[in-house]
Formats: structure tokens, sequence, C-alpha cells
């Protein structure tokens, strides 16, 4: 997700092309639609695909970008002055250039802040796999931890087991995005 965000960014950000804010408002517009609302529309084609029951529909999408990460790096990107692009293109850097070498390494802070955003929210994502994944052996940690809770009877050691467990990855990924993170504020910095 993160590299076709950036891409995406990258190009509203730093390209001049026809229509460009009229599809970033478009684009956009996609973060007041609730998820709910094509949630049918995408479960049935998933369900035509025959790709229920894998873990296809919950990746698949996700390879296409977030709109609110495309946001939150193209109004980072755009705070990089353009003054970089222009001794880039003096040096013969082209555009794939200019997106690798210079807006990556100094859009580090927010790669790690949508990083952080991203892994934590799939990673309790739990309306997504309740839809998709139908056997037990495929549930996903939050599905799994409502299978402890029932009617008759809640596990609340199990529970607390898992909740712990459950938040080591996620503690592993925040900790390692924020040193790239703080890595990425210094080396920024420009210089005048």
């Amino acid at each position: 997700m993160l590299a076709s965000s950036s891409i995406v960014s990258f190009a509203f950000a730093r390209m001049r092309f026809p229509g460009r804010d009229k599809l970033f408002i478009l684009m956009l517009s996609t973060i007041m639609l609730p998820a709910h609302v094509t949630l049918i529309p995408v479960y049935v084609f998933f369900a035509k695909l025959g790709l229920v029951n894998t873990f296809v529909p919950l990746l698949l999408p996700e390879f296409l970008g977030s709109p609110f990460i495309v946001f939150l790096l193209r109004q980072y990107m755009m705070t990089i002055p353009l003054e970089m692009d222009d001794a880039a293109r003096i040096d013969g850097c082209g555009w794939f250039s200019l997106f690798w070498r210079i807006i990556m390494p100094l859009s580090a802070p927010a790669i790690g802040v949508a990083a952080i955003y991203s892994f934590t929210f799939h990673w309790n994502n739990f309306l997504g796999p309740l839809i998709y994944l139908n056997r037990v052996e495929l549930f996903t940690v939050p599905l799994g931890m409502a299978m402890l809770n029932n009617r008759d009877a809640t596990d609340f050691g199990g529970l607390m087991a898992i909740a712990t467990l459950s938040l080591i990855p996620v503690l592993v990924v925040f900790f390692t995005a924020q040193r790239y993170f703080i890595q990425g504020l210094v080396v920024s910095g420009v210089k005048g």
C-alpha cells in the first residue's frame, strides 16, 4: 500500500497535468464514502471470482492504496522545496530518479507515520475478515478473540493472553517505524 500510495502522492504533489486538481478532489471525496456502502458490491465481485474464504480480498485492495495515506503523503511532499526538483533536473534526474532518490528519502517521516497507521489499522481489522473468511483456521486475531466471547461464558484469561500477545507485532512495527521517523526528521533538514 505504501508503494502505490507514495507514487500517486508524488504525482499529485510534483507533476503538473490537466485535471490534476479535479482528480485529487475526486480521490479525496472517496474518504467521505463509508466502506459499508461498497461492502456488498465488493463482496459480490470477489465471490464471482471465487476468492471468498481466501486472504486475497483482504490483501488485493490494499495494493491499490488508501486515499488517506495518499493525502497524508501528498501534503508532506508539497512541503519539500521545489528547488530540489530543479537541482535534480539539472543533474539529469528524470521523474523516477527524482521520486526515488530525492522525494522518498525526504519523505521518510511521513512514510513512517503511514506505515504505523496502515499496519495498526489492518492488524486490528475486524469487519473485512469477518465478511470474507468462513473457515476457523483462516481467522485473524480479532476474529479469534471474538470466538472466546460467547453468550454462555467468556474466557477472560484467554482473552487477556491473546490481547497481550497480539500487541507484540504492533509494538515492533511502531518502534521500528519510529526509529525511521526520527531519522527522517534529522536527515530531511534543509540548510539555507
